[in-house]
C-alpha cells in the first residue's frame, strides 16, 4: 500500500528508490526480501543501513537547488515559449484546461492500479467491451468477465454513470493551488504550501510522498527537511499532479511557472520528482499560448535539466515520435526501458503523458484515451494530458461526451471546496493570471 508509517513498506520502497538512483544497496536485497519475518527493531536497523549507503559512480547530473536546476536546463533563465502572444491565453483556454483535466482524470480512475491494470489488461478489457481504442469513459461489462475488477469508484466514473466529477487528489491539488496563489501570490514558499496542506487537506486524502511529508510536519520536522525524512516516494508523481495551476496563471512564461512549481514541489519531493513538476508547469504555460500540442511539448523540454533521467526519458519519447514510430511501438519502448520504476513514479508516467500528447495530435479524446491505455497511474496521467490538450484547443474543441456529464461540478476533499463549479474555479484562475500581469 506504500504507507510510510508501515516499516515494511518504508524499507522496501526505500530500497527500490536507492537502487534506482545509483546507491550501493545490492547486498541488502536479501534482507529486504525477507522483511516480512523481521521484527520492528530489525526493520528500523535495516532502514538506517539503507539510508547510510553511498552513491556509486553515477552517469546522471541531477541538481536539487533551483539555480542549479535552471543552469542545467537548456532554456536556462530565458522564457522560451511557443510563438504567440499572451493575448492568446484567454479565459476560454483556462476553462478548457480545467475541464480537460477533470474529464481526463475521471476517464482513468476506474483502472488506476498499475500493478493490476496493465496496458495489456486495459486493452483486453476494452476490446471485450467494444471500446478499443478508448475515446470515452470506460464502459462497465455486466457481468464482469472473470479476472477483471474495476476500482470501487466505477459507480461514478464509468460510461453512463458520470454525474458531476468524482473527488480525486489530482483535482484537489489543482483546487488547493488556486487557493494558495490567491493568498500568497507569486511569493509562494514551501512553508505556505505546508500550512495549506495542514489547514485544508485531510491526512487520509494524501498519499505516498505527500503522506510521508504530512506525517513529518505533524512530528515537527522542519519544512525544508520534510521531503528527506522517511520518504522513499520523493521522486514519485505527486508533485507533477500539483503543477497545472502554475502554468495556467503564467501563460507564455514557462520559466516563471516552473519556478512556482519548484516552490510547491520541494516541500515533498526531490530530484526527478521536482523536475517532473517543473516540466508539467512549463508545459501547461506553453500550452496557454501554443498553436499545437506538439509545439507546447517541444518548448517545455527546455525546462528539464539536461543530464537528468527525466530529460533522457522525455527526449527518447520525442525521438520516437519524430522517427515515425507508432504509439504501440513507443509504448513498448517506454515499458521496456522504464518499467522497472513503480507504477506511480514520475519518470515512467511522464513518458506515458508525453506519448499521449504527441500521438494524440491535439484531439482531446484521443489524447486522453491513449494516455489511459498506456497504464500505470491512469487517472493522474489522463488528468495532465487532458489538461494540456484542453488548454491548447479550447472549449469548442472538447468532446461533449466527456465534458457534458461533468455538469460543471466537481467533488473535493479540500476544505470549503466540495461541489465546486468548475467554471468558477476557472474564473478564479483567470483572475489570478490577470493579476500576475
Amino acid at each position: 500500500m506504500h504507507d510510510p508509517l508501515d516499516l515494511r513498506d518504508l524499507v522496501g520502497d526505500e530500497y527500490q528508490q536507492r537502487r534506482e538512483s545509483g546507491y550501493d544497496v545490492g547486498d541488502l536485497g536479501s534482507a529486504v526480501a525477507n522483511r516480512s519475518v523481521s521484527s520492528l527493531a530489525e526493520l528500523e536497523q535495516l532502514y538506517m543501513q539503507l539510508t547510510a549507503r553511498p552513491r556509486r559512480s553515477w552517469d546522471y547530473v541531477e541538481p536539487e537547488q533551483l539555480d542549479d536546476i535552471l543552469d542545467a536546463s537548456p532554456a536556462g533563465r530565458d522564457q522560451h515559449a511557443p510563438s504567440g502572444s499572451l493575448a492568446a491565453a484567454s479565459a476560454d483556454r483556462i476553462l478548457a484546461g480545467w475541464l480537460g483535466r477533470i474529464a481526463g482524470c475521471n476517464v482513468g480512475k476506474p483502472v488506476e492500479d498499475g500493478d493490476v491494470w496493465t496496458s495489456d489488461r486495459i486493452r483486453a478489457y476494452l476490446e471485450l467491451a467494444g471500446a478499443y481504442p478508448l475515446r470515452d469513459y470506460i464502459p462497465v461489462l455486466d457481468p464482469m468477465p472473470d479476472g477483471y475488477q474495476l476500482r470501487d469508484c466505477w459507480t461514478e466514473t464509468t460510461l453512463g454513470n458520470v454525474d458531476g466529477s468524482a473527488r480525486d487528489d489530482d483535482i484537489d491539488y489543482a483546487i488547493l493551488g488556486v487557493a494558495l496563489l490567491e493568498q500568497y501570490g507569486r511569493g509562494l514558499t514551501p512553508d505556505h504550501v505546508a500550512t495549506g496542506w495542514l489547514a485544508h487537506l485531510p491526512y487520509l486524502r494524501v498519499y505516498t510522498a505527500e503522506r510521508a511529508t504530512y506525517a513529518n510536519l505533524l512530528r515537527g520536522v522542519a519544512v525544508g527537511e520534510a521531503a528527506d525524512v522517511r520518504n522513499p516516494y520523493r521522486e514519485w508523481i505527486g508533485a507533477l499532479i500539483r503543477a497545472d495551476v502554475f502554468g495556467w496563471v503564467l501563460p507564455g512564461r514557462p520559466r516563471e511557472a516552473a519556478c512556482l512549481a519548484y516552490a510547491d514541489a520541494t516541500l515533498s519531493h526531490r530530484a526527478n520528482g521536482v523536475y517532473a513538476a517543473m516540466w508539467a508547469a512549463a508545459l501547461v504555460s506553453c500550452a496557454g499560448v501554443a498553436e499545437t500540442v506538439r509545439e507546447a511539448f517541444d518548448a517545455s523540454l527546455g525546462y528539464v535539466p539536461g543530464g537528468s533521467r527525466l530529460d533522457e526519458a522525455l527526449r527518447r519519447v520525442q525521438r520516437l515520435h519524430a522517427d515515425g514510430a507508432s504509439w504501440e511501438v513507443a509504448l513498448a519502448v517506454i515499458q521496456e526501458r522504464y518499467g522497472h520504476y513503480s507504477w506511480v513514479h514520475s519518470i515512467n508516467n511522464s513518458c506515458i503523458i508525453a506519448a499521449g500528447l504527441l500521438w494524440g495530435q491535439g484531439d482531446h479524446a484521443a489524447t486522453v484515451g491513449l494516455t489511459v491505455q498506456g497504464g500505470w497511474d491512469t487517472d493522474s496521467n489522463g488528468a495532465t494530458a487532458g489538461s494540456v490538450a484542453g488548454t491548447v484547443v479550447g472549449t469548442r474543441n472538447l468532446p461533449d461526451r466527456l465534458i457534458g456529464p461533468l455538469h460543471d461540478t466537481t467533488r473535493s476533499a479540500v476544505f470549503g471546496f466540495d461541489n465546486s463549479a468548475i467554471s468558477e474555479l476557472a474564473r478564479r484562475t483567470t483572475r489570478l493570471a490577470a493579476s500576475f500581469g
